[in-house]
């Protein structure tokens, strides 16, 4: 399976915000009919889902660093999800190098766009 390509920076660090939404949303256009092949169910990240959302509406009208701590802690829980279901293990894989570039509200940002992007076409794809 191919890899989701996220900006790259100096020595791999990089800003999610640098990942342009065009190439975002081709990239997610991809990606979400491979996490359907793989029968990935919209249930099985429901939990991450809901946790993103929270933190979303956490960081209104706060700074990033309100967030910043429960953001890097979103990569254990899709980790115990890949652990749970093989099926997760490939969104596993792009969220958590997604989540390593997450180091503003404007990163934050980009990072819930690409998960949205990533289950609508999942979903347009027939994903439970």
């Amino acid at each position: 399976m191919k890899k989701l390509k996220t900006p790259e920076g100096k020595e791999g660090e990089g800003s999610l915000k640098d990942y342009p939404i065009r190439i975002l949303v081709q990239h997610a256009q991809t990606f979400g009919p491979e996490l359907k092949r793989q029968r990935l169910e919209t249930n099985q990240v429901r939990k991450f889902l809901d946790a993103i959302n929270q933190l979303k509406a956490k960081l209104v009208g706060n700074d990033f660093s309100v967030i910043e701590t429960e953001v890097v802690l979103l990569k254990p829980k899709l980790a115990y999800a890949a652990a749970r279901q093989d099926a997760v293990k490939a969104l596993n894989r792009v969220m958590s190098e997604a989540i390593d570039k997450v180091h503003s509200k404007a990163d934050f940002d980009r990072l819930v766009q690409l998960m949205e992007s990533i289950i609508a076409y999942h979903k347009a794809e027939g994903g439970k």
